[in-house]
């Protein structure tokens, strides 16, 4: 809070100060009353002021107010709170009323949690709207891939071996897509083979005919790879009329032992070979310089195509220019509410149309299909909607004029399905809101593109939030990670759902207890301990990251 200036006042500096009032006190006086009573009483004989000791009435008036002070301190063992007022009582400045009023209701709300005051030197910011802003600790981790000497042999012989290739094709959406090209390069490398760029297969949801190069920058991910796999566009011509041999039964966490013993006598023998649906097929457990090599392919490689990369920054650019902002990936569309086995909760007939489809389709519902879907909410497996997801962002105290960015496709219910968070958060924007006419206009037909450009407007947020997990999530999550620990905000679905839908809980203590719910979820780094099938490329810490102790050890 700046303190007003005294153009009157002496150029040496003056001790600032305080004194601490009971918030019952406060609330029931307006801050130019307690301005007026808490000045100095040294006054400039330059400074002109009907404010006399002389004033009879203002002396009882003292003396009364310092009265009650004195007996709710003592009597009533009453908590103060300690705020800086104006040392210039002949000011020409004027207190910030808005300022004042909203810390002392601040500091009014919590003087129960703590028997101490707290004092605010002269220069130290004094408290906004809680701590939302504020990153976390990274504890010193930065990336570090420093690959083991044998790694480094091994890759001589390796990149020189152009006689055996592997040719893979990726499915799904974007960031399926990026997980099965990072096992492509690992499975590539475990089978000293070259790896032609991945083919990524037509969409059949949205019909994206988008190839490698029109979403990654493909120049950038050859160079990036270049002292760990070699990496061609297309095969050679001496191997074009060779016959693939094609596999399609890779098992799920397949280790390196497991697709050298399956995979390696048939790529000697035919040269190609094509490997299909890799999605989660690849171990999380592998060799620590395995593990490095999927971070470099995900954080380093794989990086957008210069088209996608300029037009992602110019948005995330318009959010910024106003200040910090958060981003959020709402899962609202239809076919996640199919897919999941949940309902929107908006009205009677949305879920209707979501049940009616979802039996039509009975293969679109992923996994555990004999849970119902009030045992999938229990457990945590349903996206939030935007009203649970206002309800998260005001216990973690976001500010109401917060700017916030959220990602993901059309809600089923259109706007209705977003009006409790627009209603709250009346900043809200999507790339459509942000972008100029005809900006998205070349990429209208690919949603790979779409998905790419909210990654980056996601990624350079000062805070993100995941309606439900994902690839997108994880993706972010590690990126996250990578890059500094961002702030990445995890909800805990399955603790908070009891409270939500506890109507008598007060809204105070159902944000007390959501805040403490997440304290150790935004972001701080998670070490990969005790394995468990973690992937690396969500918890980058410690085979990806390491503090600068660690850092030095692997250097020696």
């Amino acid at each position: 809070m700046a303190l007003p200036k005294n153009s009157n006042s002496s150029s040496t500096k003056k001790k600032v100060s305080y004194i601490s009032v009971p918030s019952q006190i406060i609330n029931s006086l307006s801050s130019s009353s307690l301005q007026s009573l808490l000045v100095s009483p040294k006054k400039s004989s330059r400074c002109t002021n009907r404010f006399t000791y002389r004033n009879p009435r203002i002396w009882f008036l003292t003396l009364f107010l310092v009265s009650l002070f004195g007996m709710l301190k003592l009597g009533l063992n009453v908590d103060p709170i300690s705020l800086p007022f104006s040392r210039h009582p002949c000011s020409t400045g004027s207190f910030d009323e808005h300022h004042a009023v909203s810390h002392l209701a601040f500091a009014s709300e919590n003087d129960t949690q703590s028997n101490s005051s707290s004092v605010y030197p002269k220069n130290e910011t004094l408290p906004t709207e809680g701590d939302f802003w504020k990153q976390p600790d990274g504890l010193g981790f930065k990336p570090c891939l420093g690959f083991s000497r044998q790694y480094r042999k091994d890759s001589n012989s390796i990149l020189k071996n152009r006689w055996k290739y592997l040719l893979v094709v990726v499915a799904g959406g974007l960031n399926q897509q990026r997980n099965q090209i990072v096992d492509a390069v690992i499975i590539a490398r475990i089978l000293g083979a070259s790896l032609v760029v991945p083919v990524l297969q037509v969409n059949v949801i949205w019909g994206d005919e988008s190839e490698f190069a029109d979403i990654f920058d493909l120049e950038h991910f050859k160079n990036v790879l270049a002292d760990d796999v070699h990496i061609v566009s297309s095969l050679p011509s001496t191997h074009v009329m060779t016959r693939p041999v094609e596999e399609k039964r890779t098992p799920l966490h397949a280790s390196p032992q497991w697709i050298r013993a399956h995979y390696l006598k048939r790529i000697n023998r035919e040269r190609v070979l094509l490997l299909r649906g890799l999605d989660s097929r690849l171990s999380n457990d592998l060799p620590s310089d395995l593990q490095k090599l999927r971070c470099k392919v995900a954080f380093q490689a794989l990086r957008f195509s210069p088209r996608i990369l300029e037009l992602g920054n110019k948005l995330a650019s318009r959010m910024l220019s106003e200040g910090q902002y958060l981003s959020l990936h709402l899962r609202l569309e239809k076919d996640v509410w199919v897919r999941t086995g949940c309902l929107p909760g908006l009205t009677p007939e949305y879920d209707e149309i979501v049940n009616s489809e979802r039996q039509r389709h009975p293969e679109l519902l992923t996994g555990r299909s004999n849970m119902t879907y009030n045992e999938r909410k229990l457990a945590g497996l349903c996206p939030l909607t935007a009203l649970e997801v206002t309800r998260l962002l005001k216990a973690l105290e976001a500010p109401k004029d917060a700017r916030i960015y959220w990602a993901g496709g059309e809600p089923l219910g259109g706007k209705e399905a977003l009006e409790p968070l627009t209603k709250e958060f009346p900043h809200l924007y999507n790339k459509h809101d942000l972008a100029l006419p005809g900006e998205l206009e070349p990429f209208a037909k690919k949603a790979s593109v779409m998905a790419a450009i909210d990654y980056i407007v996601c990624e350079k947020s000062d805070v993100f939030i995941p309606s439900h997990g994902g690839n997108m999530g994880h993706a972010l999550q590690g990126q996250r990670a990578y890059a500094g620990h961002k702030k990445y905000i995890t909800p805990n679905k399955r603790h908070m759902l009891l409270y939500f839908m506890n109507a008598s809980l007060p809204e105070s203590e159902f944000n007390r207890i959501v805040k403490d719910l997440h304290r150790e979820s935004l972001g701080q780094p998670v070490l990969r301990t005790g394995r468990g099938g973690k992937d690396v490329t969500k918890h980058p810490v410690s085979e990806c990251m390491c503090s600068d102790r660690q850092q030095q050890q692997q250097e020696q």
